[in-house]
């Protein structure tokens, strides 16, 4: 079945009224006409697998539409990367809830952590505390943490619209610790964040990171596409460059901002309720 999921697919989109008829849309304005293009491009696919499984409705939709700023061809390449993805990598989603233990234990550790304020350019703020993580779980389920908080932020159309900041502290994070940075681990989470994730990413800021963290980022930087460089800052000990990205009004004391200290249960609660009523819907 895998070979039938990386066949050519794109011959069977390649030429399609629906699509070529909208190349580029600028804006929300063109939602309607963006969803409807989409929508009917998936409906003629060829793939039936594909054409089975890829969702159809609005909200999807314009989720993945957002994620490539309305370009029809690229936001079905993207949903196309997304389902493949997740058929590839099965223990990535297995028992994919907030109720799994290794999701609940890193997201009680700031890993991620989801600030209760935007920035001043309307951006969702995640920060990822490297010293936090006692190693007692591993990487792959800060991974699974950060996807799930990922899944539940893009269904709102305000982060999907501005996007989102990663702050990831490495501040006091120990030789020790970086061992369980494993290198396919670090390439697995890239091609999924990157290619693979309807969500822009607006900037990537590195605080406090030792040698042997810029060694292990040395070795993951030949996967990343240009786009994504050029939006990583590395601000060592230098808070007040970080400053100048993600302004302190809304960071969190231990990052040299004006609000108190970071506290997990915030966003923890947050998802918790959403469980209760969908699991009451």
């Amino acid at each position: 079945m895998s070979e039938y999921l990386e066949y050519d697919w794109r011959c069977a989109f390649i030429g399609n009224p629906a699509l070529t008829d909208y190349t580029r849309y600028q804006g929300p304005k063109d939602q309607v006409s963006a969803i409807n293009s989409l929508r009917s491009t998936i409906r003629s696919c060829e793939d039936f697998e594909l054409k089975n499984n890829l969702p159809q409705d609005d909200k999807a939709l314009r989720k993945f539409l957002y994620a490539r700023k309305f370009d029809v061809e690229d936001a079905l390449t993207l949903m196309k990367n997304y389902y493949c993805y997740r058929k590839r990598n099965p223990d990535i989603f297995t028992n994919f809830t907030l109720d799994a233990e290794d999701i609940q234990k890193a997201l009680e550790n700031s890993l991620p952590g989801v600030l209760p304020q935007k920035d001043r350019k309307g951006r969702c703020v995640l920060v990822l505390t490297g010293s936090n993580w006692d190693c007692s779980y591993n990487l792959l389920s800060i991974y699974r943490a950060l996807l799930f908080a990922l899944e539940h932020l893009v269904d709102h159309i305000h982060n999907q619209s501005n996007g989102f900041v990663i702050i990831v502290d490495w501040t006091e994070f120990t030789f020790r610790q970086s061992t369980n940075l494993k290198p396919w681990m670090l390439r697995l989470m890239i091609e999924g964040l990157q290619d693979c994730f309807p969500a822009r990413f607006k900037g990537i800021h590195f605080l406090g990171q030792p040698w042997y963290v810029e060694v292990a980022l040395t070795v993951i930087k030949p996967f990343l596409n240009e786009h994504i460089k050029e939006r990583i800052f590395v601000h060592g000990n230098n808070l007040s460059t970080l400053h100048e990205h993600v302004h302190k009004d809304i960071l969190p004391a231990e990052l040299g901002g004006e609000q108190p200290s970071y506290n997990p249960r915030s966003f923890l609660d947050t998802l918790n309720k959403i469980s209760e009523v969908n699991g009451h819907s």
